[in-house]
């Protein structure tokens, strides 16, 4: 059973996430979930009835639980996932600032050379923010943006969220059926 640390932070996105915890779950994953205070307001505006789904989690967090298991390098886990990411947790964590629980576990995360997929969700991207992103991944971070494909005829906006949840599932190994994938030109 893979152990998923998953950490929802104060961005526009929150569907993203909470489909992430759902498949997750379906997977079979054992997850570890952290919600900042932020997302907890996003969450508010983004999405009736989260806390059922925040729910599914195993081991549910707040920014300031610096005890938790997952703060230390110690803590053996398959991957971690920031989704959505706020700017301001991608400047944290690729510039190793600690302060919470969610910018901890990311640097144990790097530290231990796990996998560790940051979902920033933001637009446009100024400078600072590509230079983050850029030192992020040169730190061992998988950057996936939440941009969905086309390719495969979504019918509705949960087919396009999908498409980002399997997208970020791959990058962590899990096999998942959430789109269709290319298959090249018949």
């Amino acid at each position: 059973m893979k152990k998923i640390v998953l950490a929802m932070t104060g961005a526009s996105g929150m569907p993203y996430g909470l489909e992430l915890i759902r498949q997750l779950k379906k997977h079979d994953c054992l997850l570890y979930l952290v919600i900042s205070d932020a997302a907890r307001t996003v969450l508010s505006y983004e999405a009736d009835g989260f806390e059922t789904t925040l729910g599914m989690a195993d081991h549910l967090y707040n920014q300031g639980q610096m005890d938790a298991p997952i703060s230390s390098g110690s803590f053996f886990h398959s991957g971690m996932i920031v989704c959505p990411c706020s700017m301001a947790s991608l400047s944290a964590i690729a510039n190793g600032f600690g302060n919470n629980l969610i910018h901890r576990a990311a640097d144990v995360t790097l530290k231990e050379q796990r996998p560790l997929v940051l979902v920033p969700r933001e637009t446009p991207y100024n400078r600072i923010h590509l230079e983050n992103m850029l030192r992020a991944h040169d730190s061992g971070a998988v950057i996936l943006p939440p941009c969905p494909g086309f390719y495969h005829l979504p019918e509705s906006k949960d087919d396009l969220i999908r498409h980002v949840v399997g997208r970020i599932m791959d990058s962590l190994n899990i096999e998942n059926n959430l789109f269709k994938r290319w298959q090249g030109v018949p």
